[in-house]
């Protein structure tokens, strides 16, 4: 399959404070080291603040990083396209959905910008909207019209018609109850092998990553702490965050803080 992406020595900080007035420099990722394989679906999990949505915005291209290299492998194609090979699913779908737009004019549109030429869409469309099992009543709703569920999965729809060469999930799951956990489990299993879409998926919830990923990084602190495929994560994790957050999932104090009180 080969490598779609290569990471080496990753580093990047932010300054506290405001506009105004500067604050300390925060390091914020540390010699942050890895690679995805095409076709691969990578976890990557840890605690609020282990840095998880940092390293997607960075692999994204929303941040540049203060040392370090990320290699892609992406095909020439896009050196003459407008839209990015690496797309990002964020938890709030209004960075991608314009909710006074109809979804099928969002849609649409992707697929024009992608083609490069005015071509009839509708088979394609169909393909997409059916792929997210977005259903056919509501393609010519807005955005603000529809419920949470479903804007999720015409941002989905919108996104998957730019034809990414990676998917960066941000923290799908989440406020999602069980039944809609396991239905965007399969969706995104569906998607990976329907368009042969790279993905990373961060999530909190080690349970349906062991279901979706092929290959799990803990992050903590800004750092890899542990990684590896999802079987051996698992079943022999070698490092002791990685085996808190597998015992303590559901725990109320974080790492840190248990470290503390245990301390004591």
């Amino acid at each position: 399959m080969g490598t779609l992406i290569e990471i080496k020595n990753l580093n990047y900080s932010a300054h506290t404070g405001s506009l105004l007035k500067r604050g300390e420099e925060k390091i914020i990722l540390k010699n942050i080291s890895l690679s995805i394989e095409r076709k691969e679906i990578a976890g990557i999990t840890g605690e609020s603040g282990s840095g998880k949505t940092t390293l997607a915005k960075l692999i994204a291209g929303v941040l540049a990083p203060a040392s370090g290299k990320i290699n892609f492998n992406f095909s020439d194609e896009w050196q003459n396209l407008k839209t990015n090979p690496v797309q990002i699913l964020f938890q709030n779908n209004n960075e991608i959905l314009n909710p006074f737009r109809t979804i099928e004019d969002i849609v649409d549109e992707a697929i024009l910008i992608r083609q490069k030429k005015k071509t009839d869409t509708s088979s394609e469309k169909k393909r997409i909207f059916d792929s997210v099992d977005f259903p056919e009543n509501l393609r010519k709703r807005k955005g603000f019209e529809l419920s949470g569920g479903e804007q999720q999965r015409a941002a989905l729809a919108r996104i998957i018609a730019a034809r990414p060469e990676m998917l960066i999930l941000d923290e799908p799951f989440s406020a999602q109850d069980v039944e809609s956990q396991l239905n965007l489990l399969n969706l995104f299993k569906k998607i990976n092998e329907e368009f042969s879409l790279t993905m990373i998926c961060i999530a909190h919830n080690l349970k349906i990553l062991r279901k979706l990923a092929h290959r799990i990084f803990v992050m903590y602190n800004g750092e890899i702490v542990e990684s590896g495929s999802a079987e051996k994560i698992f079943s022999s994790p070698e490092n002791d965050y990685t085996k808190f957050l597998l015992k303590c999932e559901n725990y109320d104090l974080s790492y840190d803080e248990l470290k503390f009180s245990g301390s004591r």
